[in-house]
């Protein structure tokens, strides 16, 4: 059986489909927030946050945006493959190395 995996990034304030669509990261009274933006949505995030950003003072070092939703596009694709081929993996969680390992090697 062949089986096509898309994967669609999706701009958590517009709802809409954006290939350039990347996770970023903001902490508000020490709790983490994750968004996936396109960049015009994250142009907005500076642009309300800006007067804050000068205001404040870095405590800790900064991630890198990274692409939206690839790992957990990805996890999903493992997760699935992983149950085709009989590999015990959970619902939840992190994938184990050795499922990820498989994956690769059969899906260069």
């Amino acid at each position: 059986m062949a089986q096509k995996i898309v994967t669609i990034y999706t701009d958590d304030l517009t709802g809409k489909e954006s290939q350039e669509a990347a996770t970023h990261t903001f902490s508000l009274d020490g709790v983490a927030y994750e968004i996936d933006l396109g960049p015009d949505s994250y142009d907005q995030l500076l642009e309300a946050l800006g007067p804050f950003v000068k205001a404040g003072r870095k405590t800790g070092k900064a991630r890198k945006p990274r692409k939206a939703s690839a790992s957990t596009e990805d996890t999903a694709a493992i997760r699935a493959w992983a149950k085709e081929h009989g590999y015990a993996v959970s619902e939840r969680g992190r994938v184990p190395a050795g499922i990820r390992e498989a994956y690769a090697k059969t899906n260069k």
